[in-house]
């Protein structure tokens, strides 16, 4: 009698292994399929992503386009006339929405300012602006002490020397530090890099955000009282660190701002309720009738995708341009 082909044993053992090969083409193909899925949304968002950058750029294009008029309309003052500041446009895109939103650029602490140059050409320390800048601290719930510190480090980030000042850091304290970097001693090219700076906490720097910024000028903010509305009563303030200033009185006196604007900075300067307080002449040099510098913030929505922007542009002269622009959560 012919021996069988093969035995149950071994019948059983080639049934497992095709379902075992079976098994392992199944996965192997539901992951190239996962892939593939993938990729084709990866490709998706980036196209999307790609073409709401667009958008926002064309956001920018219009955005300069109605400073330009707002400058040309009135070259000698900069008012709150038109609505034009902080108000919502929204702009028609197809297959999505955008938002867009203009606001002065100029009305916030400038932390290049901490620094001025001297005839060398070298960066150093600015005392006035420094004492401003401990004084919005202040103003905004920071204590004094911490204030210093935060005032006095930030100095010394954007200084030319390695000396610190009173209470600052320079590289000896960074490299110190579990995970050292060292300062960049020039102008912060963003707000944010602050964070890096001793003494700021995320709990300082959430109190800080809304009220700082990094002009492209180792210079004094410059603030036009013609828009700085009441709620910005600290950076009034803040141009007076010798007074002590009461913020309610501040914000009661931008109220009462006139709605063509004050019109000269000797009507602004000259009620009694800042001319009593004598302030420097570097406070009232300080202060404008127009504006300098504007913001940009964008929204674009398309898709599944979102993308925010924020543009720094420059109106001290025509044509406007834009000089920097953030993408992302923190634009």
């Amino acid at each position: 009698m012919s021996a069988p082909w093969f035995r149950p044993r071994e019948n059983g053992v080639a049934l497992l292994t095709v379902l075992l090969l079976v098994a392992v083409m199944a996965v192997i193909a539901a992951t190239a399929l996962d892939r593939l899925q993938l990729s084709t949304r990866l490709a998706a968002n980036a196209g999307s992503i790609t073409q709401a950058r667009a958008f926002a750029l064309a956001a920018e294009q219009i955005a300069t386009a109605r400073i330009e008029d707002l400058v040309a309309a009135d070259p000698a003052q900069t008012t709150l006339v038109g609505g034009w500041m902080n108000t919502e446009r929204q702009l028609p895109i197809p297959g999505g929405t955008a938002m867009a939103r203009v606001g002065d650029g100029g009305n916030c602490f400038n932390l290049n300012s901490l620094v001025k140059e001297d005839r060398t050409g070298r960066l150093v320390s600015a005392p006035f602006a420094l004492q401003q800048f401990i004084t919005l601290m202040g103003q905004i719930g920071i204590d004094r002490d911490a204030a210093y510190v935060i005032a006095a480090s930030a100095a010394d980030w954007i200084d030319s020397d390695q000396a610190p000042i009173p209470g600052g850091a320079e590289d000896g304290y960074y490299r110190g530090l579990e995970t050292p970097y060292t300062p960049p001693n020039h102008l912060m090219a963003s707000p944010s890099e602050l964070r890096a700076v001793n003494g700021v906490s995320p709990e300082y720097w959430d109190k800080l955000r809304p009220w700082v910024c990094a002009l492209p000028v180792a210079e004094l903010s410059p603030i036009n009282v013609n828009t700085l509305l009441p709620e910005q009563a600290p950076l009034l303030a803040m141009l007076i660190p010798q007074a002590n200033l009461d913020t309610r009185a501040a914000a009661a006196y931008l109220a009462r701002r006139p709605e063509t604007g004050w019109g000269s900075l000797i009507t602004f300067w000259g009620d009694p309720v800042l001319k009593d307080l004598k302030p420097r002449d570097e406070a009232t040099t300080q202060t404008k009738l127009k504006t300098e510098w504007f913001t940009l913030d964008a929204m674009i929505s398309l898709g599944n995708s979102e993308v925010r922007e924020r543009a720094l542009i420059d109106a001290r002269q025509a044509p406007v341009r834009v000089l920097w622009r953030d993408w992302g959560e923190d634009a």
